[in-house]
């Protein structure tokens, strides 16, 4: 089985540079697709440089699902993985990947170790049954795909600009694909000292998202109103205690709740405008094969000039759309049952700059 590797980056260059070597180290048998873009830190000269790297795809958007969409059609592999800038493949991660595929399994994700004080964090899969549908979450920067599950999956929803793993395991889950959890395909992180510095959340993205994959994959239902309700309610609990502590302002409490309500209504509308966009389980009007200009060069291993297209492989060919499964399901209610697992808006999926996603995800 070929593996093909996808690393989207965008100004990451030092911390690239440690998860090409791992790659080179633990899985020097894949191919390496880097997706870069639009960098500003001299990521391109490095990713050139690089005798890990098969092949490098410049874009032009600040987006992650953009740039995932772009390495996918990219990468020449039967079977495609993605794995995050800032995330370095462990010992046996290439084999128990393949191992997994081979065996029958579509999709496979591991834990995303990070290296703290004294030793590693453990994980363990997040699943949620929504209406008698599996559902198991993955990260985004630590999954592998076979290449038929891209093509039915088509990829990745260009919309979100966070979330984006988070609604392909809805996505997935609808088609009755099973994400099998490998627990020897791990990545380890490294947690640098904190400085005391906090990136402001942007909320306004966050429900923008959060209504936007409810609604597209469960349609407009009390529950999908009630989950980003609550979710909401939950938020302004936890800012109005900052407020009382001091340390934050009233107004900032107030903007931010005007933030809130205005993405998750402009999130709603573009949800029903989506699912009636696309009414196959795919759910997936952005996706892989609604366009073909990513790319604004690519380089290959062995180009000694300038970057031009080149040709996509086997991942990201036959895209002449989604792999209709069926007919419309009517979308099915995410309130069916309280699940108990880690909220709808949890789990992390860093990876290249994707605004929230790149640290307190809202995947």
């Amino acid at each position: 089985m070929r593996l093909s590797v996808v690393v989207p980056t965008l100004n990451g260059r030092d911390q690239l540079a440690g998860t090409l070597e791992a790659l080179g180290a633990a899985a020097p048998d894949v191919e390496v697709v880097v997706v870069n873009g639009p960098s500003a830190d001299g990521t391109t000269g490095m990713v050139r440089a690089s005798p890990v790297v098969d092949r490098l795809v410049e874009v032009s958007e600040r987006n992650l699902n953009v740039a995932r969409n772009a390495g996918l059609a990219a990468a020449s592999g039967d079977a495609v993985a993605l794995v995050g800038d800032d995330h370095h493949v462990t010992d046996g991660w290439a084999d128990a990947v393949r191992e997994a595929l081979s065996g029958g399994a579509n999709v496979v994700t591991g834990p995303c170790r990070r290296e703290v004080h004294g030793g590693t964090t453990s994980e363990s899969p997040e699943r949620r049954t929504i209406r008698e549908r599996e559902v198991t979450y993955f990260h985004g920067d630590n999954v592998a795909f076979d290449a038929g599950t891209v093509r039915r999956l088509d990829g990745f929803d260009e919309y979100l600009e966070t979330g984006g793993a988070r609604d392909a395991a809805h996505r997935l889950a609808a088609l009755d694909v099973s994400v099998t959890w490998e627990p020897a395909a791990a990545t380890l992180t490294t947690v640098e000292a904190a400085d005391g510095g906090r990136e402001r959340l942007d909320w306004r993205w966050k429900y923008r998202a959060l209504a936007y994959r409810l609604v597209k994959n469960y349609g407009l239902r009390p529950g999908t109103v009630w989950r980003t309700t609550r979710h909401a309610v939950g938020d302004a609990l936890t800012a109005a205690g900052g407020v009382v502590r001091g340390e934050s302002r009233p107004s900032r409490w107030a903007g931010n709740g005007r933030d809130v309500f205005a993405g998750a209504v402009r999130g709603a509308a573009d949800g029903l405008a989506a699912r009636a966009r696309d009414r196959t389980p795919t759910r997936n009007p952005n996706g892989l094969s609604d366009r073909d200009d990513r790319a604004v060069a690519v380089y290959d291993a062995d180009d000694d000039g300038g970057g031009e297209e080149a040709e996509a492989g086997e991942v990201g060919a036959d895209e002449g759309g989604a792999d209709e499964v069926g007919a419309d399901e009517g979308g099915a209610d995410e309130v069916g049952a309280d699940e108990g697992g880690a909220d709808e808006v949890g789990a992390d999926e860093g990876g290249a700059d994707e605004g929230v996603e790149e640290s307190a995800s809202d995947d």
